[in-house]
């Protein structure tokens, strides 16, 4: 199973239905908390469910100013109970993130970070790494 996520100040739901429906394509169970997602409610998804992979999507390019408060809360979360965390979209409101800025992200704690023109593909080239069978569950 997979949360799509996105961060507090984020009101935008199309990169969120988008990513829900990657994932669902690729044979995941989903839940998708929506815009506008409190650090408490992601936290809380992780604790109360089997998560395989939170993926945290953001397009109002705040995201290196909120993800790094996102992360050390999910990072505090169990590691028993908690999944890789990856993330991407619009990170800043100048443009595009430089390497060193992924590379930050990276070595705080990200499992991966998709930024660019080849976000979609490195995203799907990441999620056939897991096995569906065991993300996938009967409804």
């Amino acid at each position: 199973m997979a949360v799509v996520t996105t961060i507090s100040s984020d009101a935008h739901t199309w990169n969120l239905v988008y990513l829900q429906l990657i994932l669902e394509e690729c044979g995941w169970q989903v839940i998708n908390l929506g815009p506008c997602t409190p650090v408490e409610l992601v936290v809380e998804s992780l604790t109360g469910s089997d998560v395989d992979l939170l993926v945290v999507s953001t397009v109002n390019g705040h995201g290196l100013l909120e993800v790094p408060s996102l992360l050390d809360a999910v990072l505090r979360v169990p590691e028993r109970v908690r999944p890789p965390v990856v993330l991407g979209g619009k990170l800043n409101t100048h443009g595009e993130i430089n390497d060193d800025e992924v590379r930050r992200l990276r070595d705080m704690g990200f499992a991966e970070v998709f930024v660019r023109e080849t976000a979609v593909d490195a995203f799907r080239s990441y999620l056939s790494g897991f096995s569906v069978s065991s993300t996938a569950t009967a409804a």
